[in-house]
This record gives C-alpha cells, structure tokens and sequence, in this order.
C-alpha cells in the first residue's frame, strides 16, 4: 500500500532553517504529485507547495515564496522542503500528500494520500 513519510521536523529559532522530507513507497505508477500542507493550531489545513512529479514545476502559497523550496529525487522516492528565514508563523504540523497525476499539481487541490505529519516550532 502506499506510505508517506515525513520526517525533519523539530523546534528551530526564528530566522533559522529546516529540511523536512517525504519519502514515499508502494505507488505502482512513477508519476504522481506531491504537496505539502499544514496546520496550525486553531486553524485549518492548509496547502503551502507543491511538485509535480518530474519536479519541473513548482508551485509556493505567497506567504512562503521565497523562504521555501520544494525539490524531489525521484531516484530515492523522496520529496524535500527546504524551509529558511522561518518566522513564529510557520509553526504548524507539516504533512506531505500525494495525488496521481503526471503533468500538473495544485496547491489546494484534493489529495488521495497522507502522510502522517511532522511539528515545525518556531520559537525563541
């Protein structure tokens, strides 16, 4: 069956950095989507990044532009979001999610598989 992992997630200061990544295993086709989401406390989950499954295309919500980069190594069925300048805000359970899709991927769009997530705290 299909599996998501993440792992990476821990307690960082602002203006600091982590790596979270999502290794996958047991899908039967090469090309699917991954995105990444998260949710704070209180709040909704949300969609922050996605990759499709080449990782040509990359696609970032406005309020991590440039502070995030998702990348993947499909040779190791492992996605990456590298997270830098991380602010208080950022605080949330990060979960990685996969669609089957080849060419395209959406931020917010709907997900079959989930990961099962990883706390990124934010915090002096």
């Amino acid at each position: 069956q299909v599996q998501l992992v993440e792992s990476g997630g821990g307690l960082v200061q602002p203006g600091g950095s982590l790596r979270l990544s999502c290794a996958a295993s047991g899908f039967t086709s090469d090309y699917y989507a991954i995105g990444w989401f998260r949710q704070a406390p209180g709040k909704e989950r949300a969609g922050v990044s996605c990759i499709t499954s080449s990782g040509g295309r990359t696609y970032y919500v406005d309020s991590v532009k440039g502070r995030f980069t998702v990348s993947r190594d499909n040779a190791k069925y492992t996605v990456y979001l590298q997270m830098n300048s991380l602010k208080p805000e950022d605080t949330a359970v990060y979960y990685c999610a996969a669609v089957l899709r080849r060419y395209t991927c959406n931020v917010q769009g709907e997900y079959d598989y989930w990961g099962q997530g990883t706390q990124v705290t934010v915090s002096s």
